[in-house]
């Protein structure tokens, strides 16, 4: 059985493993946008303004889920004390 303390640090590093990937994918979006376009309009056949608008939404719907599903409770079982 997890303790409270075990789910604590468990979160604790899932945060900081999301943010990083967030902040690593949103770096390689912006400063390698052509490249990155270039392939995935080829892998998917997408053109590249329906591409920038899926970006966004990737970005934004994962930085979501990772708030809500992640960095919250972490910071509310902190709040607790545990």
């Amino acid at each position: 059985m997890i303790t409270l303390s075990q789910l604590t640090e468990f979160l604790g590093w899932a945060s900081i493993i999301n943010i990083a990937y967030i902040l690593l994918a949103t770096i390689v979006i912006a400063f390698m946008k052509g490249t990155i376009s270039s392939i995935h309009s080829r892998i998917f056949r997408v053109e590249g303004k329906k591409l920038d608008a899926m970006y966004f939404s990737f970005l934004s719907n994962y930085k979501i889920a990772t708030l809500v599903f992640i960095v919250v409770p972490y910071i509310s079982l902190k709040m607790m004390g545990q």
